[in-house]
């Protein structure tokens, strides 16, 4: 069985909910996000472009040029491989353990996993962004040397 639902983000843009129940011991959540488009991809390589030719116009080196193309280059590399998340996967297996996979833009993938013996609860925590109250899906894990104790809060989706 598979459901799918739309929700907005902090900043308002549009993320996706599939569930899928495989058993009813396993269960599947994935959440999407939109990919990078490629307006925002030119705007930001124009605004980089047209800066470091302004600087060139002022100093009249080339090495400026050459450094607005590295820097732009690596800056791309770098937010595609660490930063945007395409789609994250939360795996539940009710005897076995949580499964948790995070997808970027450039293929990389994460994936973490987390006993069912190490978990004490699930909560849903809140945060204060801005002006804004979020709140956000956490797991608390057991500490392994105070039975009653908290070792780490792990979030869910980022």
């Amino acid at each position: 069985m598979e459901d799918e639902q739309s929700f907005s983000d902090i900043y308002g843009g549009r993320l996706a909910l599939q569930r899928r129940c495989y058993s009813p011991s396993c269960l599947e959540f994935c959440l999407s996000c939109p990919r990078i488009t490629l307006r925002s991809l030119t705007a930001v390589t124009c605004t980089v472009w047209l800066a470091a030719y302004g600087l060139f116009t002022l100093c009249e080196n080339s090495m400026i040029l050459s450094a607005a193309i590295f820097i732009t280059l690596l800056g791309l590399l770098g937010y595609l491989h660490f930063v945007k998340i395409d789609h994250e996967t939360l795996l539940i297996i009710d005897s076995l353990g949580i499964q948790m996979t995070s997808s970027y833009a450039s293929g990389k993938e994460s994936t973490t996993f987390i006993e069912m013996g190490e978990v004490k609860d699930v909560v849903i925590n809140e945060a204060i962004y801005m002006q804004k109250v979020i709140y956000y899906l956490c797991i608390l894990l057991k500490d392994p040397v105070e039975p009653h104790g908290i070792s780490q809060v792990v979030p869910l989706f980022q």
